[in-house]
């Protein structure tokens, strides 16, 4: 079974939006890695990264996300995730990573995308 893995993106208002598919692993890690990059090289300080339709992520795609939280940080923008409840399939594999690392706190997470353009919205707690 071969496993697509792609990262879509455009921009709304402010923000860059990422969207994230497939299996987020030592293979794959370093495609998203190097978007997060270019789009901070484009300007872009505030970022939503859709893990929606990721349904796999093992550790280097969780040192990708820290590796993206700190890099947003460094130039004080904002970093938000899309991680529903009910995501890609029977859940959003993600999110359980993130919870059983104890790394979830972290992040502000959002149930959708509309939810983390928002500014009204607050992040689901961890």
């Amino acid at each position: 079974m071969v496993v697509t893995f792609k990262v879509t993106g455009g921009e709304q208002g402010e923000w860059a939006v990422l969207q994230v598919s497939g299996e987020l692993d030592l293979v794959t890690s370093p495609v998203l890695r190097q978007r997060v990059h270019d789009a901070v090289a484009e300007g872009h300080h505030c970022l939503v990264l859709d893990l929606s339709e990721v349904f796999f992520c093992d550790s280097s795609g969780v040192g990708v996300l820290i590796a993206a939280r700190r890099l947003i940080r460094s130039c004080q923008g904002r970093l938000r995730l899309v991680l529903p409840a009910r995501g890609a399939a029977d859940g959003s594999h993600v999110n359980r990573v993130l919870g059983a690392l104890g790394v979830r706190r972290l992040f502000d997470v959002y149930g959708d995308v509309d939810a983390a353009l928002g500014d009204e919205g607050e992040p689901l707690s961890a």
